[in-house]
């Protein structure tokens, strides 16, 4: 049985607006989108947070950027176990069929789903240790960034420290994939690490020649 309800009277509203006004001014290019389909230059994976907001950052128009989301802008490691796999999936579309020439990993402050594990590998949220927890396991792909901020005292510095291992980490994973190696290494794809301060929308770039994110 469906259980499925109308859509939200302000939804309704926003959208009758958008279709009254952006698309109404913009409709020859929303059509031509459609008709010659997408080639964005850049694949984004942000966190789902609500106040990430990726095409706010780079002004960016419908058409520039491949985008996928998920919990703390997490990418596992290259695993091909036949199972459902939904960010490996976009990963290998944007790659092999979209032809992208950049793959920006995109991580930010307060992000809920990196305390949720630093919470569990302290011990302080059991919850997510259960088998059942879809948050717990997918926050176990960032277990080796948290080896590396274990020992910090300012909880404060840990955290935000955590946020940033989690583009490395998710960096680190990229290369695990065959058909990302391949295209790195053939000079074909460049991969980037950033993470963005909401409160100061200040943005940061990871340095690999300094080991450390620099300021954009």
């Amino acid at each position: 049985m469906n259980h499925a309800k109308p859509l939200p009277g302000y939804l309704i509203q926003r959208y009758q607006g958008w279709k009254a006004t952006s698309y109404a001014e913009n409709q020859t290019w929303y059509r031509r989108l459609a008709e010659v389909g997408q080639h964005p230059r850049a694949m984004v994976i942000s966190c789902c947070d609500s106040r990430v907001h990726v095409t706010s950052i780079f002004g960016a128009d419908q058409g520039e950027f491949f985008i996928h989301r998920n919990i703390a802008n997490l990418i596992p490691k290259y695993e091909p176990d036949g199972e459902a796999h939904g960010t490996s999936a976009a990963v290998e579309y944007a790659v092999s069929v979209l032809k992208v020439a950049h793959l920006i990993v995109l991580g930010h402050s307060s992000c809920g789903g990196v305390k949720g594990c630093l919470d569990m590998c302290t011990g302080h949220a059991p919850e997510l240790e259960e088998k059942s927890s879809f948050v717990g396991r997918w926050m176990d792909i960032l277990r080796p960034g948290y080896e590396q901020v274990k020992d910090m005292a300012d909880p404060v510095a840990q955290l935000s420290a955590l946020e940033k291992q989690a583009v490395l980490v998710s960096l680190d994973n990229l290369m695990t994939f065959p058909l990302v190696a391949e295209e790195v290494q053939g000079g074909r794809l460049s991969v980037h690490g950033l993470w963005t301060d909401i409160g100061e929308g200040s943005l940061e770039y990871f340095d690999p020649a300094k080991g450390q994110f620099q300021p954009v």
